[in-house]
């Protein structure tokens, strides 16, 4: 075990190198650069750019060097604690992320424990009572939850809102909170409106999980070890959690590697519809205006959490399933 982890370290050093190569060329991609982009919009916004000032931050930053120096410049800046500087909000890409990572920490945290809280204990019942009428009716209620996308729900519930109630619902707080420091009013006006977009984002990945966990609980409960230990007099609960439910949650396990970058990126479209101070939108902003240090510094990030995410659901899954053997031994 100790000589695969060691393996698997060595081999995320390549595997980040080649990410960030790949990031930053696609960045590099679209035709001109962020100062372009800016002097374009403000001479269609009738405007007058100053060329001067935007010239001396393209050599400032190595704009005017080949692309070559400019990704080994971003590279060692990232290595150092540098993420280099945000020209659209004029500020260090750290304190442009700085509380919208923490509110989409936030989110998407209890987004995960929501999801788990009812996935499981309705998975459980449905592998359990195959075919009932509350298989039936959970599962309709699964597919629909599936059909349904996020950004969809998040229309249909701002709308009946506003009719309804007469309410408008959006924002992790309310609007005088927005450019302020944090304080327990602005922390008690976040809880109050987290419920909102932890019940959007996480209906389809309740679903999802529902149906998975149902499907593999199933598949297992099939097997011969679990007739064998009902055969033998074992408690019906003990023989379903003590093996099946252990083998099926392997699942679970390997969706570790996608469930950390999903906790920092968050539900992009959800975000724009509901107006959220996450980092979904920044991020789409900033590939959108070609703020090269803010979108490839967050793309690394997202994905350093991957290679992280995969390792460790790797090593999980070779401690919980008695068949995987990570050391790759062979047997007879």
């Amino acid at each position: 075990m100790l000589r695969y982890i060691l393996w698997r370290l060595t081999v995320m050093i390549p595997t980040l190198f080649l990410i960030s190569a790949l990031i930053f060329t696609i960045i590099q991609l679209p035709p001109g650069d962020f100062f372009e982009s800016q002097i374009a919009e403000l001479r269609a916004q009738g405007e007058a750019a100053n060329l001067q000032e935007m010239e001396e931050l393209r050599k400032q930053y190595g704009f005017d060097k080949p692309q070559v120096v400019r990704y080994f410049y971003w590279v060692g800046g990232m290595l150092t604690g540098d993420f280099g500087y945000s020209f659209e909000y004029q500020l260090p890409v750290s304190e442009v992320v700085g509380d919208r990572l923490w509110l989409t920490i936030l989110v998407s945290f209890c987004t995960i424990i929501v999801t788990w809280l009812i996935a499981f204990p309705i998975g459980i019942y449905s592998a359990t009572h195959q075919y009932s009428w509350g298989d039936y009716g959970l599962t309709f209620v699964g597919l629909l939850g599936i059909a349904i996308p996020n950004f969809m729900l998040a229309l249909i519930l701002m709308y009946f809102a506003n009719i309804w109630f007469g309410i408008s619902i959006g924002h992790l707080m309310d609007e005088r909170f927005l450019s302020q420091p944090m304080s327990w009013e602005k922390a008690r006006s976040i809880l109050s409106h987290l419920w909102i977009p932890v019940i959007i984002v996480g209906t389809s990945g309740t679903a999802a999980m529902i149906r998975r966990l149902r499907a593999n609980l199933l598949d297992e409960m099939q097997k011969q070890y679990v007739v064998t230990a009902r055969a033998k007099g074992l408690h019906p609960t003990r023989a379903l959690i003590k093996y099946p439910l252990r083998m099926a949650l392997n699942f679970f396990v390997a969706d570790i590697g996608s469930i950390l970058p999903t906790i920092i990126s968050g539900a992009e479209i959800v975000a724009i519809v509901l107006s959220l101070e996450t980092t979904g939108p920044m991020l789409i902003r900033a590939l959108q205006s070609q703020d090269m240090y803010l979108a490839g510094s967050f793309l690394m990030f997202l994905a350093f959490l991957n290679v992280v995410g995969v390792l460790v659901s790797d090593i999980a899954l070779g401690f919980l399933d008695p068949r995987i053997r990570l050391q790759g031994r062979s047997t007879k």
